[in-house]
């Protein structure tokens, strides 16, 4: 009976082992499938700056013609894959209620992009930042990927722009993963809308790249806007500056004072509704007090 009884009472330590060493590897799984999307992502918003090719198109839809469709395949196939894995090393969620969640947050989302934005401020950047905040990296990236394919389909905003704003939206969900949730719920809201402005920015700043580089309305007439193939890398940037601030800026201020109203006005509710699913569904080893102490 003795010898039962401490086997018994070592059970929880060796399974809370086991699944510490397995909760580790499955966040190694799923950081490198996001690696390998934002790698894929990096290349296919700079290969124009490594090839000289922006010389050779006028018309930035022609120009990619024939790289949009690969690149749709290749980050909806990643993001299926990291949906996929995500859900095999779930543990401390039903699989069945994660792949629940995901699909009505991103029919919600999906339809928000029917509301009518004023310049650039929209309201689906909303729940990608909470979401993330919340379930972390991989559903965050997974949010906003999913969010800009499945309202691209409600409104008709199908072209070679929009494998580029999936990525871009993925990394607003997956970088809002990477954020303290210690602290007050003043805190956090006042954090999750600095990182709300931040991205109203980056956003808009990144979707520059995928056409800037074939953007030229003649020779001769760049007006020192446009990228060249023979520029530096100084005077690359420069340009892109300029460029950004006659462009979009203002529109991306637009979109930032959105960002930040949004998050201070519903993201303390939200983050509690979205905290409360994660708590009430979520499951944590069993520990013996009894043999604890």
């Amino acid at each position: 009976m003795t010898w039962l009884s401490q086997n018994e009472s070592m059970m929880p330590d060796s399974n809370s082992v086991s699944n510490r060493i397995h909760g580790t590897a499955a966040r190694w799984r799923s950081s490198a499938v996001l690696v390998v999307a934002s790698l894929i992502g990096l290349g296919c918003f700079l290969y124009p700056f490594v090839l000289p090719i922006g010389n050779r198109f006028t018309d930035e839809n022609q120009a990619h013609a024939n790289l949009a469709p690969l690149l749709f395949a290749a980050v909806t196939g990643v993001c299926l894959v990291a949906m996929l894995v995500t859900l095999a090393d779930a543990q401390r969620m039903s699989q069945s209620r994660s792949v629940a969640l995901l699909g009505v947050l991103v029919a919600i989302d999906a339809t928000l992009r029917l509301v009518p934005s004023i310049l650039g401020a929209s309201a689906i950047f909303l729940l990608i930042i909470l979401v993330g905040a919340v379930f972390g990296s991989a559903m965050g990236f997974q949010m906003g990927v999913l969010t800009l394919l499945f309202s691209a389909l409600i409104t008709g905003g199908l072209g070679p722009w929009l494998p580029f704003q999936m990525l871009g939206a993925g990394w607003v969900g997956l970088t809002a993963g990477w954020l303290p949730n210690g602290g007050s719920m003043r805190m956090r809201v006042g954090v999750l809308a600095a990182f709300g402005a931040i991205w109203g920015f980056a956003f808009g700043a990144l979707m520059n790249l995928w056409f800037w580089p074939f953007a030229a309305p003649g020779v001769g007439s760049d007006a020192g806007l446009y990228w060249s193939p023979e520029l530096s890398v100084i005077e690359t940037v420069e340009r892109y500056v300029r460029f950004y601030a006659v462009t979009s800026l203002g529109f991306d201020v637009a979109r930032a004072l959105g960002n930040v109203v949004l998050v201070l006005v519903f993201g303390a509710p939200i983050l509690r509704l979205l905290e409360r699913y994660r708590s009430r569904f979520t499951w944590r080893p069993w520990t013996d007090l009894d043999a604890a102490r």
